[in-house]
């Protein structure tokens, strides 16, 4: 129906109208911002979290933002958590946003143990669509044929089945989201409500394999490590070369979760054209960025879409060896940060988050254009004698290193370790390439002390030994599985702690990946 193209396509323009003239409201981030916040005040005003630290007060001030600093303190999710959020989680209304919380998504992130409630209101729900149809909205510069406009969308997430606990339902955002997907978007939206309500991965991707050929699919939504898994079954199931000599009309690739760098290469054996990359920062807190110009490599920030920001230098006087945020820890707003200095991030929000510290760290690449990349999470940086080394660099050398030796690496984790009374890093690799350790141990080590300076003292003095183990891909994806973490928008740790180095050691042997 070349008609139904013509007619998206042009509401696609249509709407890019007013997002470019936002752009040029946007002049000034900071006034942008300020009126967000004094939004979120005025709504939350009412609730027990807006009369304890008395939002109606904040509002008449001229000095706002320095007034909400100075009133409400910064919270984790913990901290959050036992003090307000709980409150909702058992049916109270108007706690920390106004009426009764609905949905719970479930996150546990990539270093907690034990899953995360994390409250997601209706007008985050809106928020999160609007910033959808944004990205799409961004399309249309691509030029692409009307014809385009009529694919399907593939979007691979969490199961889309809810749980209900008597007072609100609970599960993946990706299910949250779905559950509110406009009827227009149905059409296009694959793998469909039966499939993507299925919360087994194995037999979810079954169904996928056996339903693509029937598909027309032009844009890919998910995390690289599953979306690649699904590909790769697709082709070895059909026999075919690459994924378009089944989705001939393939154009986007919308990744989150992970840096795309260390998988391109594999990816590209799976196309048969050029697909272009698109990534997107989509937290169970709020839709915080996407990438709008094709050339860049950050993602510009969403700043009048229902969510405040601060940014807290991520330094050894603001966060412990641990990863954990210092008591009164100093923030900065958009106005304030500088470029190429790494940032935690805390949001306040419409879904009743306050100065919430999600654990992301995020480094400013152009503050004119308020564009970010992801640099790591602040437990996820390994810094045990201060080398500081960000998930930037780490996958920065993985990079250097799949382009050097010509070899694929699709999954990585590092862990510091105590050697002969000082300190060592060891590293495994996942690939099913022949390589070399004792050539990948000094190539990482020589591009390291290239990327971070303080890696290259620490080198000399305390970081006695590198050590690198090649270990088959499926490790990884079997470790994630009996972790209950297959599928979705899970990720495999890249940065690992004491207890789940052990862990991962064992299991490897266990498996007889090590001896």
């Amino acid at each position: 129906m070349p008609i139904l193209g013509s007619i998206i396509k042009k509401a696609y323009e249509l709407r890019s109208i007013p997002i470019d003239a936002k752009k040029m409201m946007q002049i000034d981030p900071y006034t942008t911002q300020v009126k967000v916040l004094k939004k979120l005040l005025k709504k939350a005003q009412f609730t027990a979290f807006g009369e304890y630290y008395n939002f109606a007060e904040k509002l008449n001030r001229q000095d706002v933002v320095e007034a909400f600093q100075n009133t409400v303190p910064v919270y984790d999710y913990n901290s959050m958590f036992r003090q307000w959020w709980f409150r909702a989680l058992n049916g109270e209304p108007f706690v920390t946003w106004p009426g009764r919380v609905k949905y719970f998504a479930l996150t546990s992130g990539t270093s907690e143990a034990s899953s995360k409630q994390v409250p997601v209101t209706g007008d985050m729900i809106k928020a999160i669509r609007r910033a959808s149809v944004r990205q799409l909205v961004s399309s249309v510069k691509y030029d692409f044929p009307k014809e385009f406009y009529e694919k399907g969308i593939l979007m691979i997430g969490g199961s889309t089945h809810l749980q209900y606990n008597g007072t609100y339902y609970e599960g993946d955002l990706s299910g949250i989201s779905a559950s509110s997907l406009p009827f227009w978007f149905q059409h296009f939206y694959k793998p469909g409500k039966r499939i993507s309500k299925e919360r087994e991965w194995s037999t979810k991707l079954v169904e996928i394999v056996k339903k693509a050929k029937g598909w027309d699919i032009g844009v890919i939504v998910g995390v690289p490590a599953w979306i690649q898994i699904i590909l790769e079954r697709i082709i070895e199931y059909y026999k075919v070369d690459t994924i378009h000599d089944i989705w001939p009309n393939l154009k986007v690739y919308v990744h989150s979760g992970v840096a795309i760098g260390p998988y391109v290469k594999s990816f590209e054996k799976l196309f048969g054209k050029k697909v272009i990359f698109q990534e997107s920062y989509l937290a169970s807190e709020g839709y915080i960025a996407f990438q709008s110009e094709m050339e860049s490599r950050g993602m510009e920030m969403i700043l009048d879409n229902g969510i405040f920001f601060e940014f807290v230098p991520y330094t050894n006087s603001n966060f412990d060896d641990e990863g954990n945020i210092k008591s009164n820890p100093e923030t900065l707003t958009i106005k304030d940060i500088k470029e190429n200095t790494d940032y935690a991030i805390l949001l306040s929000t419409c879904a009743g988050a306050w100065r919430y510290l999600i654990g992301d760290v995020v480094k400013f690449i152009s503050k004119e254009k308020s564009e970010i990349v992801i640099t790591g999470r602040t437990k996820h940086f390994l810094s045990i004698c201060g080398e500081h080394l960000s998930l930037d660099n780490m996958t920065r050398a993985i990079e250097m290193l799949e382009n050097e030796l010509n070899v694929e690496i699709r999954e990585f984790t590092v862990a510091g370790i105590e050697y002969e009374s000082l300190f060592a890093h060891k590293w495994y690799l996942g690939s099913n390439d022949k390589i070399d350790p004792a050539v990948a141990k000094e190539k990482i080590d020589e591009y390291l002390k290239i990327l971070n300076d303080d890696y290259r003292v620490e080198r000399i003095e305390a970081i006695k030994e590198i050590f690198v183990e090649i270990i088959p891909i499926k490790a990884f994806s079997e470790w994630m599985k009996m972790k209950g973490k297959e599928g979705g928008a899970h990720k495999f740790p890249r940065v690992l702690n004491k207890k789940m180095h052990q862990e991962w050691i064992d299991f490897l042997k266990e498996n007889l990946y090590l001896e």
